[in-house]
């Protein structure tokens, strides 16, 4: 019997939208404007166009551009083709970035007008990207010379090739930092994402009536597949950003009166600071999602006092989870504050010590997880995928507290990794740049509070003896070789760095002597 019969991959879904809602509109960017059936007829001209440049089932194709009309039907055109979507974060350093690109074996690289610099940068830098391809960005913009273009791959009305193509396939590649100075790659595959966006759909009340709004960068998994991708299965309209600043958000969500928008914490902030909230129509809002770290209790209770009709989720998870994984409900944002809440639909969640039983309520545990979502393993790294999967459970990396109700609570990471505006640092990745300068004996890399960014990353460095260095020094090395949310906010020196009598690194110590330093 043939296979595609029965299929459900990510090239199957906008296709089954397009025909329950054909006329309906899917997406808006800037000057575009598509419904479902013509969304889903410029995704499969531009599946036609990739393969006549060679993408093909299992091709590493990568992405380093802002939002766009052109990001998304892209998404979509790749698991037409079963050819594996690798994100990158376009913050990074050409160094950085060519790393992935060399990690992830990738020939193809898709860029706009205001990255393509550092596209071609970081392509020269041994790697194996042979050809490019340049998306249009949510502004106009000037095609740049030696690039394929949106408009030439789908300039034809032809249909894409038929590719055997299953769940169990893999579909992207998301590289993630770790406690380790490089990032992993987490692979995930069909079955894997769209587990997770049924999983969406129904704990975060994702519905085909929502207006959302998409101003997060769609090379992160959490606007990409808790939001964007969900949206495309439910059948509900998108509106593309690349810019979450709140001159630009707020007019957008009176103009297309958006019912639902989701933001880190600091975008969340910077919108209730701007003196152009009180004066915008925001009574279409009516759900409202944060994530990627806690939400100040204080601002929680501002937030429901100037948007009363607005229910708030907070959504937990992480990169190799496709990425929820947890869900703090409206109703329990006040009751239950600062906690992640409980596992969502297809997901099961524990906190365990280090033999994997269960703690006990208000004691502290390690979060891990069962669930269909779960990547396959990390790509070309098998001594990670082991550690990461031991005991037959997922190990998060988090420590938390999971209380009566079995509300879980993030109080520590075990891999010292700092969340701040809602992007991953690895703490070690910063130490290591830092000690690359020859002044620095010892160097801890920790997070503090932050009143704009919810946490900062800040070194705290040793001098070696006999010689001098200043924190511009340091912050000067750091800003050539990090990407700037890397960066510390800032540098202090102290004479020696808090161990324990076996000589390890006490960094929650350090976490508690500098949580003034931005008066947080």
């Amino acid at each position: 019997m043939d296979t595609a019969i029965r299929r459900q991959t990510l090239a199957d879904l906008l296709r089954r939208s397009a025909k329950r809602n054909p006329g309906k509109t899917a997406i808006v960017c800037g000057a575009a404007s598509w419904s479902f059936s013509e969304f889903d007829a410029v995704v499969d001209r531009l599946a036609a166009g990739l393969a006549r440049m060679g993408v093909a089932k299992g091709s590493r194709f990568a992405v380093l551009a802002r939002n766009s009309h052109g990001f998304a039907a892209l998404r979509f055109a790749l698991a037409r083709l079963g050819a594996v979507l690798v994100p990158i974060n376009f913050m990074l350093k050409a160094e950085e970035v060519a790393y992935i690109l060399r990690h992830a074996q990738a020939e193809t690289l898709a860029t706009d007008s205001g990255l393509a610099e550092l596209a071609q940068a970081a392509a020269r830098l041994d790697t194996a990207v042979k050809q490019f391809v340049w998306l249009p960005s949510e502004d106009p913009s000037q095609p740049v010379a030696g690039m394929t273009t949106f408009d030439a791959l789908v300039d034809r009305h032809e249909a894409p090739p038929e590719v055997d193509l299953a769940g169990g396939d893999l579909a992207q590649i998301v590289y993630t930092s770790g406690t380790e100075s490089s990032p992993k790659g987490a692979m995930l595959t069909h079955d894997a994402v769209i587990w997770q966006y049924a999983s969406c759909a129904v704990d975060a009340n994702i519905s085909a009536s929502d207006v959302m709004l998409h101003a997060l960068p769609l090379y992160h998994c959490a606007q990409l597949d808790v939001f964007l991708g969900p949206m495309v299965y439910v059948g509900g309209t998108s509106i593309i950003t690349a810019k979450p600043t709140p001159d630009n958000l707020l007019p957008l969500i009176a103009k297309h009166r958006i019912s639902s928008f989701f933001a880190p914490p600091t975008v969340w902030i910077a919108l209730l600071r701007s003196p152009l909230f009180d004066q915008t129509d925001l009574s279409t809002l009516r759900k409202g999602y944060y994530g990627a770290s806690i939400m100040p209790v204080e601002v929680l209770r501002e937030l429901a006092r100037r948007l009363p009709d607005v229910g708030f989720w907070n959504l937990y998870g992480q990169t190799e989870i496709a990425p929820l994984a947890t869900m703090l409900g409206p109703e329990d944002q006040l009751r239950k504050p600062g906690s992640c809440g409980r596992a969502v639909l297809n997901v099961e969640t524990r906190v365990v010590d280090d033999a994997l039983q269960d703690v006990k309520p208000g004691e502290v545990g390690e979060i891990v997880h069962r669930s269909p979502h779960l990547m396959l393993g990390y790509y070309h790294d098998d001594e990670r995928t082991r550690a990461a999967f031991e005991g037959g459970w997922f190990h998060s990396g988090d420590l938390a507290t999971i209380d009566e109700e079995g509300f879980i609570t993030v109080v520590d990471r075990k891999k010292d990794m700092i969340k701040t505006g809602g992007e991953n640092v690895a703490s070690r990745e910063v130490e290591e740049m830092i000690y690359r300068l020859p002044a620095v004996s010892e160097v801890a890399v920790v997070g503090v509070p932050h009143p704009r960014w919810v946490e900062a990353v800040i070194a705290v460095v040793v001098p070696k003896a006999g010689q001098s260095l200043d924190e511009a020094a340091v912050l000067a090395h750091c800003q050539q070789h990090l990407a700037g949310f890397k960066t510390p906010k800032a540098v202090v020196f102290t004479e020696t760095l808090p161990k324990n009598p076996s000589g390890k690194l006490l960094k929650r110590e350090l976490r508690q002597r500098y949580a003034g330093q931005f008066g947080g």
